[in-house]
Order: structure tokens, then C-alpha cells, then sequence
């Protein structure tokens, strides 16, 4: 038998590695709606959104990648409540968290400097939060979210930092793939 280095059957030959404009521009568009775990029509209103409202002082891959952080389900991973986005996800639509003291199941809710996200009271007996306080002495959260472990409370100080989200994907090619 000999081994040859392609497929069998009549196709052609393809060369691997290649790829047109549009599909690298759709491979990074698919790497940022992975990573927040979100359905191409969620994320297609959060990029028309983006472009609908341009302001200048703003790059429009600043304002998607902040409006996607300020996202509940977001923010409760980013907290450190959950081990993943799709876990964080689950954990705001079965009601685990209160948001400024109301219950949200919301994951898309849209999270505002100086809202406080807190775990509801029957839920910390729940498995999540069963060694809560030993996972979290080597975390570290961002800069805009301040932690009470204690109280099981997250306060949201500012604004996201985009150096600090830093998503391993080209966002302007994702507004190119968009523009078509």
C-alpha cells in the first residue's frame, strides 16, 4: 500500500493554509462570538448596534468589546461566580444573582458602573459556591469590578478595560466581514 498525501476520490488538490479575505474575516468574526458565548443574531445587534451609534472619541472595536463586557453573564464570569461564560450563562437564567437587590435571569442585561451583583441568599448553598472563598484567594478580577468575597457581592467601578479584555481576535476584520 502506498500512502499518498491527499484525500482519495476525483477531487482537486487543495492547497491547506489558504484561505480568501472572507473566510479569514469569518473565522475571526466566529472566534469573538465563541468566546462570549453568543448566537449569530445576538451578536450581529451588538455589532449593527455599534455602527449605528459611531462616536468619535471611541474605536468602534472599543465599543463592541465594552458592550459585550457589560453583558450579566459577562460580568458574573469575569467575577469569578462561575469557572466559564457558558456556566455564568446557566447561573443567571436559573436565578442564582440579584442585581441592585432585584432578580435578573437575564444573561444579555446590561450591566451599569455602580450596579452591585450579588449571589441571592437560598442559592450560596448551591455546589458553585460550596469552597467559594478557597478558589478565590488566586484570583484575580478586573480592574473595573471590586469583589466581597465574604458577602459573595461584585460592584462594577467603572467602565471595561479594553487592555485588559484583550480577545485573541483581529476586531476590525469583524466590522469588515459586517460591511459587506
Amino acid at each position: 500500500m502506498i500512502k499518498k498525501p491527499y484525500p482519495p476520490g476525483q477531487k482537486p488538490k487543495r492547497r491547506k493554509g489558504h484561505l480568501s479575505q472572507y473566510g479569514k474575516e469569518l473565522i475571526e468574526k466566529q472566534k469573538l462570538r465563541y468566546w462570549y458565548d453568543l448566537q449569530e443574531r445576538q451578536f450581529v445587534r451588538y455589532v449593527t448596534a455599534v455602527i449605528n451609534s459611531q462616536r468619535e472619541t471611541e474605536s468602534a472595536g472599543d465599543q463592541l468589546l465594552r458592550r459585550l463586557e457589560e453583558r450579566l453573564d459577562n460580568m458574573v464570569y469575569r467575577s469569578g461566580f462561575s469557572s466559564s461564560r457558558s456556566q455564568a450563562r446557566q447561573m443567571v437564567n436559573h436565578g442564582f444573582f440579584l442585581v441592585n437587590g432585584k432578580p435578573v435571569d437575564r444573561p444579555s442585561y446590561r450591566i451599569k458602573t455602580g450596579d452591585v451583583i450579588s449571589v441571592r441568599p437560598g442559592k450560596t448553598k448551591k455546589v458553585s459556591f460550596e469552597n467559594f472563598s478557597e478558589r478565590m484567594k488566586n484570583f484575580v478580577s478586573p480592574s473595573w469590578i471590586s469583589l466581597d468575597t465574604e458577602n459573595l457581592t461584585a460592584k462594577v467601578t467603572g467602565n471595561a478595560v479594553i487592555e485588559e479584555i484583550a480577545p485573541p481576535v483581529e476586531i476590525s476584520s469583524i466590522f469588515e466581514f459586517y460591511s459587506r
